[in-house]
Order: C-alpha cells, then structure tokens, then sequence
C-alpha cells in the first residue's frame, strides 16, 4: 500500500496564546505556508481553512499546490472564530446561524474548485459555557440540523464533523464519538461522518481505537487527524511522541478493518521548527506502517481472544521496537 500523507495548512502558521498575543513567529500568507508545506518529505494533501485572505484567489491557491506538488483533501470553514461566538449552527440568532450556512457553502465551492474529497465541519463555538445557560433540546436540535441541511446540499461532497470535549466552549455540542455518532445516525444522509483527532479523542478520556473502531462499525470514519498531548489539553503535539502505543494501537485498528484514507497531521509546533516536525511525524508514522507489516496478526488475535495484555503488548512491542 502506498499511503498518502497529508496536514493541515495550520501545521505551517504563526500561532498565537494568551501570553504570545502577536505570535511565536512573523505572520505567513496561505501561499506561503503552501510552500513551506510543499518542502516535507512525503507530504501529498492539505486541509486548508476558508477564508483567507481576500486578494488571494481560488486561481493563485491552485497555482500554489501545484508548484509545491500538492493536492487539497478537505477545506475547514471557520465557524469557531469570534463572529461566532455563541455558536455558529447552535446560534440563538438565525441570521448567524445563517452566516454560518453560507461560509460552509462557500468552503463546498472551493473544495469542488480545488478537487477536494471533503469539507471538515469543527463547529467549536456551538455548546454551553454554565448550568442553565441553554435549553439542552433546542442546542441538539439546531446542532443536528445545521449539519443535516449543509449535507443535503452538497450530496455530491462529504461532510465530516470532528469532535472534541471543550475549547474554545467550556463543553461542546459534538463532544465525543458516541455523540456525534448519535446525531449523524439522527440526520440519516450517507454523506455525513466523522473526522476523528486522535489528540482529541485522548483529551476525552476515550480510547483512539476503540472510538476509531465504533465509527468504522458504523460506516462513519471518513476521515481522522493525528497528533499528541498529555490528556489534560488539546496540545496538538508532535504524533508519537506521547503516546506511541496506542498510536499503534490505532492503525493497528484501522488495517485491521481495512480502512484507507490519508494519515493527516493535524499538530501545532508553537515554538519547533514546522517542516522539522512535520518530517518527524511522518517518520514515525512510517516506523508504524513497517510495523504493522511485521507484526505477527494470528498471534495477536490469539492473544486479543484470551484478554493476554501481557502476550499483546509483547507482539506490539515487538513490532514496533524490535524484538
């Protein structure tokens, strides 16, 4: 199998916290990042976040791409920026929740533009901050309906909602895989799935494979996004770096049933050097997949079925370290 590599344009910005509120670096234009991405080793697509900046065209993006040999997976409208503050689908005002509809059709034309496979939907600001602050029915309610009406106009698109617990919301309306498994089962459309982060699916005190394997069961994992952390925060660190085992664990999950799709960095080096991190990401990354061909698969299933962790994490260690 060839694998494709992809990240998110991010990886390559100057960000920002609460305490470097001008950046850990000089501000970078979209198509400067898309020459920066265009420099780590392997790299194939790009997510990118929609809009940006007006007096660059769909036409420059493309020339962009393409002379840094790149392709575009998905674009990520943001519907989690100050203007939508009390929420974009969940908005108590329907103009906004309107605003929010039309950015999200306007990320679709780009993708079709750009040859994407999807358009990410990560609605943080939609949720509740304090006890009785929202009517529960109502929020779930336009939660589901956002999403179900941006998918039954963009049929020929797919639209992946990634979840998280919190941030920038004290709680989020798509918190977790159970969830948000529940809501796109309640829409009912065949084009709407889930991106699943490892990084958030830790931060949720879920384990990564086992959400991965409840949305493969269901026919919902149409994407997903690797970095790492420390479990109290979405730190978006380097992947593998934390929690190497059960990275492998995931993938381990995901040939398992087969799955195919782009293993996607979604990781924010505030203060590394982004090609650098990028490079090392995809190099363990590839430890994985030489891993997982080494791997002894009846063993492991023999092991899985008597509940041995002991023998399974011998066979995993062995694998992914040598023997």
């Amino acid at each position: 199998m060839n694998q494709k590599f992809g990240a998110g344009i991010w990886h390559f910005a100057n960000y920002v916290d609460r305490y470097a509120t001008d950046g850990y670096g000089e501000p970078r234009s979209l198509l400067e990042m898309i020459e920066m991405a265009g420099t780590v080793e392997d790299l194939s697509v790009v997510d990118i976040n929609y809009p940006w900046s007006p007096d660059i065209s769909v036409a420059q993006v493309k020339e962009a791409l393409d002379r840094a040999g790149l392709g575009v997976i998905g674009i990520t409208p943001e519907i989690y920026t100050r203007e939508f503050a009390k929420g974009a689908f969940t908005n108590p005002d329907p103009g906004i929740r309107r605003r929010a509809n039309e950015m999200c059709n306007e990320a679709a034309d780009v993708v079709r533009q750009l040859g994407g496979t999807y358009v990410k939907l990560w609605p943080g600001q939609d949720g509740w901050d304090y006890p009785f602050q929202v009517d529960y029915k109502t929020l779930w309610k336009h939660s589901r309906e956002g999403v179900g009406e941006l998918a039954s106009q963009n049929s020929d698109l797919k639209l992946v909602v990634e979840y998280k617990p919190r941030e920038p919301r004290v709680h989020m309306s798509y918190d977790s895989v159970a969830r948000t498994l529940l809501g796109i089962e309640s829409i009912g459309l065949p084009n709407v799935g889930i991106l699943l982060d490892f990084g958030h699916a830790l931060y949720g005190g879920e384990s990564p494979a086992d959400s991965a394997q409840l949305a493969i069961d269901h026919g919902r994992l149409f994407g997903m996004d690797v970095n790492d952390n420390l479990r109290g925060w979405d730190d978006d660190m380097i992947a593998g770096t934390v929690h190497p085992m059960e990275l492998f664990e995931f993938f381990y999950t995901l040939r398992k049933n087969a799955w195919e799709g782009v293993w996607q960095l979604d990781q924010f080096p505030f203060r590394e050097n982004a090609v650098e991190a990028a490079n090392m990401a995809i190099g363990f990354l590839k430890k994985i997949e030489r891993a997982l061909d080494r791997l002894d698969w009846n063993a492991m299933a023999e092991a899985q079925a008597r509940q041995d962790a002991v023998a399974a994490n011998r066979l995993a260690q062995e694998a992914l370290y040598g023997a």
